[in-house]
This record gives structure tokens, sequence and C-alpha cells, in this order.
């Protein structure tokens, strides 16, 4: 399948920015001062939901990213 420039630049740019948000969350998360991501130190289920959840989004905007970027490189070559 030969993807367009515009949706390759969409799936790459999607990577990016799912790192970018999901990075930031879990800093966020384990700066947590708030005691729902540690109770006396000890990581909650909260905080492994979301470790979970971010780490899928990671691998997820990883994919979708390489995919948009082997999309751009073909467009590159055939042009």
């Amino acid at each position: 399948m030969k993807l367009s420039r515009p949706v390759s630049w969409f799936l790459l740019a999607f990577g990016v920015w799912s790192w970018v948000i999901w990075v930031t969350f879990v800093k966020n998360l384990i700066k947590d001062s708030s005691g729902q991501a540690f109770d006396d130190g000890q990581p909650t289920a909260f905080f492994w939901v979301h470790l979970t959840l971010a780490v899928v989004s990671f691998v997820l905007g990883t994919v979708i990213g390489g995919i948009g970027l082997r999309g751009l490189r073909t467009l590159r070559r055939t042009s």
C-alpha cells in the first residue's frame, strides 16, 4: 500500500505527539505528591494502570510514527 504525503506526515506527527504527551505525563506521574500515585512511597494501582497506558501509547506511537516515516521515505524515493 502506498500512503499519500499528507497521511504519512499525519502518522509521523501522531507518533511524535504521542511521545511528547506521554513522556510529560510519566514525568508528572513520578513526581506526584497528591497521594494518588504513591502511598507511603509505594506505587499504587493508579500508578501501575497509568504507567501501563503510557507504555502502550509509547509502543503505538512508535509503530504509527514508523509507518508514517516509511511512507515519507517511499515517496521520496519514487519522486
